[in-house]
């Protein structure tokens, strides 16, 4: 039940058409886990908070360096050395007090994957290695629970859902080469800083009309932007035959 201060705070999103109380209400209802906490989980993790999603859970391993500054918006000069998660909690938790946030200092693998999506409602994956996407597909799968997947490099970007429980593609049928150790990496090609905030602020958009049903979800499709040339595309992701991890 939203209390007179939360219809205060959230008075002008409940403005928006077809955005009513319960969808509000939703939110507050909502478990987020979001993995990597860096130039993506930052925007990400300021707009889901933002926005009244009731927990989020962060996962990453990384502590915060100085060459993250330019584009990882969570952190500043003093953050430097410190766990990305624990300095991500505490901004979070001193300007949005109404979203609880766990903070989970490691990279997830292995079992702590499966165990850390049967806990929440959607995983918000900003990680930035195939490893962990495909780890991170394979438990949504098993816990049948949304997807929302993020990528950025230099200035192009990409996001799509999956939700196989709704009977659309998963990440690998996107990307069926589960061997893949990298990909391209912002440490080795560069990235713009407002590029990230582009694709991490839709991808907290998504999150959002997927946990709310507010409107048209990327559910099945995958949207890819140039923004060096400010183009985008908008594809159709149908399941693969014989997918290994969804079984198409």
């Amino acid at each position: 039940m939203l209390s007179d201060a939360d219809l205060e705070r959230y008075s002008r999103q409940l403005l928006v058409p077809d955005f009513e109380i319960d969808q509000q209400e939703r939110l507050a209802n909502a478990r987020v886990l979001l993995v990597g906490c860096g130039g993506l989980g930052s925007p990400l993790a300021i707009y889901l908070a933002a926005a009244g999603v009731g927990e989020l859970v962060l996962a990453d391993g990384d502590r915060v360096e100085r060459s993250n500054l330019p584009r990882q918006i969570l952190y500043g000069e003093t953050d430097v050395g410190r766990p990305k998660t624990e300095s991500a909690a505490a901004f979070l938790r001193a300007h949005y007090p109404g979203t609880q946030v766990r903070a989970l200092d490691r990279h997830l693998a292995g079992e702590t994957v499966d165990t850390a999506a049967a806990e929440v409602d959607l995983v918000a994956d900003a990680s930035d290695n195939y490893p962990t996407r495909f780890a991170l597909n394979r438990a949504c799968i098993a816990a049948a629970i949304p997807l929302v997947s993020a990528a950025v490099v230099r200035g192009e970007g990409q996001l799509a859902t999956f939700a196989v429980a709704a009977g659309t593609a998963c990440y690998r049928c996107l990307y069926p080469q589960a061997g893949a150790e990298t990909a391209l990496s912002c440490r080795e090609s560069g990235v713009l800083g407002p590029a990230v905030g582009v694709l991490g602020t839709l991808q907290a958009l998504e999150v959002l009309k997927v946990l709310t049903r507010w409107g048209p979800s990327l559910c099945g499709r995958v949207l890819f932007l140039d923004l060096y040339a400010y183009t985008q595309r908008l594809l159709e992701l149908p399941q693969r035959p014989g997918c290994p991890d969804c079984g198409g």
